[in-house]
């Protein structure tokens, strides 16, 4: 079941989530519904509260990246109550976007490798090392799970220049090609 993105102005999205445990109601369920609305959205990754739900998950298909860098052709992944334990390599800005803030794009700086441990939708321990589009999709969906947006980055000019624009999505006074909830409007677009 394709679910709504919670757009930008939704509390949900500033809370830190929770970590989860193997027996989290109708998880699996929830799992796939993620992987339908990523895939809905046109999206690359995709975190728990972005769809309502302040819990420690996300999942990644980086594929659409593999043109830029072909190691993230098959970088298809479930993460649970995921650790970034080291951020290290240069720091390199990329042009983001979000799900929850549609039409918006800014150039981000992030490190281009981190050390990340996690568990996978059968629960079983990871800890790798990525690079590159990888490092950067997982940190801007980790980040989701503290309560970050790749916004929070940008310096206080562009902010500014973007608020009016925060504020239309807020209020869904915005055109989307995905189903989206808006915080401050009482309708569910698509």
């Amino acid at each position: 079941m394709i679910l709504p993105i919670v757009a930008y102005g939704s509390p949900i999205l500033r809370k830190t989530a929770v970590n989860i445990s193997p027996d989290y109601p109708d998880l699996q369920n929830l799992i796939n519904n993620m992987w339908e609305t990523l895939y809905a959205s046109s999206g690359v990754g995709l975190a728990a509260p972005q769809i309502d739900h302040s819990i420690r998950l996300f999942v990644i298909d980086a594929s659409p990246y593999s043109i830029e860098d072909p190691q993230v052709a098959s970088f298809k992944e479930v993460f649970i109550n995921a650790q970034i334990i080291e951020k290290k390599g240069e720091t390199l800005p990329f042009n983001e976007g979000c799900l929850s803030l549609p039409d918006i794009r800014e150039d981000v700086t992030r490190f281009s490798e981190i050390r990340i441990k996690y568990l996978d939708e059968n629960f079983q321990p990871h800890d790798k090392i990525l690079y590159g589009i990888a490092a950067r999709v997982v940190q801007h969906e980790y980040d989701h799970l503290d309560g970050k947006l790749f916004i929070d980055y940008l310096n206080n000019l562009k902010k500014i220049m973007l608020k009016s624009k925060l504020s239309d999505i807020s209020k869904g006074k915005i055109n989307v090609s995905y189903k989206m909830k808006f915080p401050l409007s009482t309708k569910t677009k698509k």
